[in-house]
């Protein structure tokens, strides 16, 4: 049943690109006010049914907070990646984490780099290069891929992270602290608030920041990182079909075959782990 937590989440996340593309907003607009809405409805459940009170250790906010700051990260580059680039790039080129998450691994957990791991990192640099056509891509896209690497390295650290402090938290009560890191750190850079997007706001804060990651964590309180990052090899396919539907994009021929290079080195890199 774990495993199906994740994957409802992980299909809810799909969706992400589309509706942020949709809302037509700058990054942290939309990011904001979503988180806000999110905060608020988290808060009247976390107060109704007594939670409020799992967060009056201050030393147990630590994880939390770090959790959505590395948060804050990944959702910068990775709407930024939505914004500037292809959904389909932004996307794969964010499935770099599980070679990153291998990395962190054997940086932090002493566990070893295996041939298949440099094999791995092989073939993913190689996806990357033919995405960026040698370095030859337009300007935007470029940057928009960087990010999308950048969204990739912040999603790995959250996978490490969480699997090593999600047992520690109600996981409803773990995603109602990183939503309130991220709504304070974004707080100072708000001016405006734009009423023609407000059902984007609702989409986001209800079903992307409360529903899909607190089913994610948890299921990652029973799911090991390495499965919980093979079954989110779901979301670039989910979220590449639904922006042919919605919007029209089609990915290109460089961008189909970097991508899949680079899944196929991610999933090289989980067997190695398994």
């Amino acid at each position: 049943m774990s495993q199906v937590y994740i994957l409802l989440a992980i299909f809810l996340w799909s969706s992400l690109g589309v509706v942020f593309r949709l809302s037509d907003l700058p990054v942290h607009i939309f990011l904001f006010y979503s988180l806000v809405i999110a905060v608020a409805v988290q808060s009247v459940i976390a107060w109704k049914q007594g939670y409020m009170k799992e967060i009056t250790d201050r030393k147990k906010l630590a994880a939390p907070v770090l959790l959505g700051l590395v948060g804050l990260v990944n959702s910068l580059a990775f709407f930024y990646a939505f914004k500037t680039t292809t959904i389909s790039n932004a996307v794969l080129t964010h499935y770099t984490a599980p070679i990153i998450v291998a990395f962190l691994a054997a940086l932090f957990l002493r566990e070893k780099i295996t041939k298949m791991l440099v094999g791995a990192i092989v073939i993913s640099s190689i996806g990357l290069w033919i995405m960026l056509d040698g370095f030859s891509v337009q300007q935007g896209s470029m940057r928009g891929i960087m990010s999308g690497l950048v969204s990739g390295a912040a999603y790995a650290v959250i996978i490490i992270i969480a699997r090593i402090y999600a047992r520690g938290y109600r996981p409803f009560m773990l995603t109602y602290i990183v939503n309130i890191t991220i709504v304070v750190c974004l707080a100072p850079f708000i001016r405006e608030f734009p009423r023609q997007a407000f059902w984007s706001f609702l989409v986001m804060g209800l079903i992307h920041s409360i529903l899909a990651p607190t089913l994610y964590y948890r299921g990652l309180q029973e799911v090991t990182a390495s499965r919980a990052a093979v079954l989110g090899y779901l979301e670039p396919v989910c979220a590449i079909l639904l922006s042919m539907v919605f919007l029209g994009e089609m990915p290109g021929q460089n961008s189909l075959l970097g991508g899949a290079l680079i899944l196929v080195s991610g999933y090289m890199t989980i067997r190695s782990a398994a």
